[in-house]
């Protein structure tokens, strides 16, 4: 039996780390540090790096270094450094710091929104208009940024329960009208199933291509591989994934980390689906983790290894 992929299309990871994966955690990173991190990821092969934010340092003082790392990172050709940003402040300050990409976040839902964001999701669509000026305006000059918008909890509210699809898809339209480039259906809170996933992919793709779309996928409750692959038959081709299995959301209950990108690309390579990524030294900077941050991480692989990875034969067995 083949169980691989027949001339399978690329995958494109995104790693969020840096940003998604760093902002919860309860123990200051050194500045230095995270531009170490992000460098060490710039050399393995990704084409996307979600390296920071531009939120208040109240609300996430984890990251109250955006413009610090923005400026002193080592910028690799080929590679997009995106930021999250919340609103026009946030913006001036990422476009300052020359990044790449502007994430714009705004919830299907009212009542997460408002935890997340502290607002409506009326008064968030507002906000996307003055960054989309002013992104406007920078690239008409010689800053060329592009926009991404973020439907988070698109497959379910850690207050609300179920959301509409057609509210997913009603927002979609928004960000489209709005002139974002590029759109995120995020699970924060690992609520997602990969049948809904398949069908609620299926739906977006009529409205964009698939170079458009990233899907942003947790594993809080053991389903995140599974999602991907069901976006992935369905003809996403993009995912978030964090190194280890960091990140959950702050203001989401029960909200654990993103799927861990060591585990989705040993995935993709145990089934023939090329992502351009050095996995062997991505283990090894999984590995590394524990030690940076002072505790264990989620990922599985880093841990168990690959499955080539085998072991001398017990000396009992050999006397047998």
């Amino acid at each position: 039996m083949n169980d691989r992929y027949e001339n399978a299309e690329k995958l494109v990871v995104q790693e969020v780390a840096p940003r998604d994966g760093l902002q919860i955690e309860p123990t200051w990173v050194e500045t230095a540090d995270k531009i170490a991190l992000i460098d060490s990821l710039s050399t393995l092969g990704f084409a996307r790096i979600e390296a920071g934010s531009f939120v208040s340092p109240k609300a996430i003082p984890a990251l109250r270094d955006g413009e610090a790392v923005f400026q002193q990172i080592e910028r690799h050709p080929g590679v997009v450094y995106v930021a999250l940003v919340p609103n026009l402040k946030g913006a001036e300050r990422a476009l300052a710091s020359r990044a790449d990409e502007l994430n714009l976040v705004m919830s299907a839902s009212q009542s997460h929104n408002r935890a997340n964001m502290r607002m409506s999701c009326e008064s968030s669509l507002a906000a996307f208009g003055d960054v989309v000026r002013r992104v406007k305006d920078a690239s008409g000059g010689s800053q060329k940024v592009s926009l991404n918008g973020t439907v988070a909890t698109a497959f379910g509210c850690p207050f609300e329960g179920a959301i509409a699809e057609d509210r997913v898809l009603g927002i979609v339209d928004i960000y489209r009208k709005l002139g974002l480039d590029g759109i995120t259906l995020a699970d924060t809170t690992g609520m997602a199933n990969p049948r809904q996933v398949a069908r609620i992919v299926s739906r977006v793709l009529e409205r964009l291509p698939a170079a458009a779309l990233t899907l942003h996928f947790h594993n809080t409750r053991g389903l995140g591989l599974a999602n991907v692959l069901a976006a992935y038959e369905a003809g996403a081709r993009r995912f978030d994934a964090a190194l280890g299995g960091l990140g959950g959301c702050p203001f989401a209950p029960g909200a654990s980390g993103n799927i861990c990108t060591e585990d989705l690309v040993n995935l993709c390579a145990e089934m023939g689906i090329p992502t351009g990524i050095d996995l062997d030294q991505l283990i090894v900077l999984s590995r590394g983790l524990p030690a940076l941050l002072g505790h264990d991480v989620p990922g599985q692989l880093a841990k168990a290894g690959r499955n080539r990875d085998l072991h001398a034969v017990p000396d009992y067995v050999l006397q047998i």
